[in-house]
């Protein structure tokens, strides 16, 4: 077990997370980015400074020029952009990185998961071989074969991963979805809800509810040992997909957190074959659409 925890890691794992994560952030940031001078401006709300060692206000960050907040709107985007593709991707991902860290710091009260948690991701992609495959620098120094990286860089993402999942269950077993057996159902009555949670909490049995809401635990307390053993990863996998997409569907503008999630999970723990696949078929679709068209591999894997 331990030999295969220290092993070689697929690098597409990487690779699948640079390329996909990065439009799941700016989706969510693009709600407030349009709103630029509002949200980051002299001209919008900010939290007032308090005084020095105010445990309410650990850093305090001043309000930007509107032109600034603009600027640093569009940097979050372009930097953003070129780490997806993998145009430079260390530079570019650091850039990225800092402009996602200022932003969760610059508005605490509207910071949620997706701002909190990309940070994270995005900065520690940067320090990984991430730029290795399926990018621009790829295709640049003539790495494009390469297919393993070293065991941390790819565990560090599936243990906080698990952490995570582990965490958010323990906290639900504190809270109240031991004590309320219609907990679950009550989410889809909440400020977020959507025509998909209208929908379901119309038509789906009251007993169903009472079910998922175990399920939802157990996945969650469970999440370290599901993923770990091989005879159950796949099915977990599944559920947490089902969980994300159900997320997505029923609660607005979490949507943007279950697309985080579902792309942090499946990048994590999805059968390589898997992510392979996801690269391989626009190369396949173009090949078809466009048969003269043979020069080279523009995706670098």
């Amino acid at each position: 077990m331990s030999s295969a925890f220290f092993s070689p890691q697929p690098l597409i794992r990487l690779a699948f997370l640079r390329v996909c994560l990065p439009p799941a952030i700016l989706g969510f940031l693009s709600l407030r980015m349009v709103h630029a001078s509002d949200w980051l401006s002299v001209n919008g709300f900010s939290v007032p400074r308090m005084a020095a060692g105010d445990w309410r206000q650990p850093l305090y960050l001043a309000p930007l020029q509107v032109w600034q907040a603009w600027a640093l709107c569009g940097a979050t985007v372009a930097a953003g952009t070129a780490f997806c593709l993998g145009l430079y991707t260390r530079l570019t991902g650091a850039l990225f990185a800092a402009c996602l860290i200022y932003l969760a710091l610059a508005d605490r009260l509207a910071a949620f998961t997706v701002s909190k948690l990309g940070a994270v991701l995005i900065l520690a992609l940067v320090l990984t071989p991430c730029g290795e495959r399926i990018s621009l620098d790829a295709l640049r120094r003539g790495s494009a074969t390469k297919t393993l990286c070293t065991w941390g860089n790819v565990r560090f993402f599936q243990v906080l991963l698990l952490l995570f999942y582990c965490l958010a269950g323990l906290a639900k077993v504190r809270g109240d979805w031991l004590r309320e057996p219609n907990v679950l159902f009550s989410h889809l009555q909440d400020s977020y809800q959507t025509w998909g949670a209208y929908f379901l909490a119309r038509h789906v049995p009251l007993v169903v509810w009472h079910g998922l809401r175990w399920a939802v635990m157990g996945l969650e307390v469970g999440a370290p040992l599901w993923f770990t053993l091989p005879w159950t990863r796949l099915p977990a996998l599944c559920a947490a997909l089902g969980m994300h997409a159900f997320i997505g569907i029923g609660f607005g503008p979490v949507a943007w957190f279950g697309l985080l999630m579902g792309v942090y999970v499946t990048g994590a723990f999805a059968p390589p074959a898997w992510l392979e696949a996801f690269f391989a078929w626009p190369r396949k679709a173009a090949r078809h659409w466009f048969p003269g068209n043979n020069r080279g591999k523009l995706t670098g894997g």
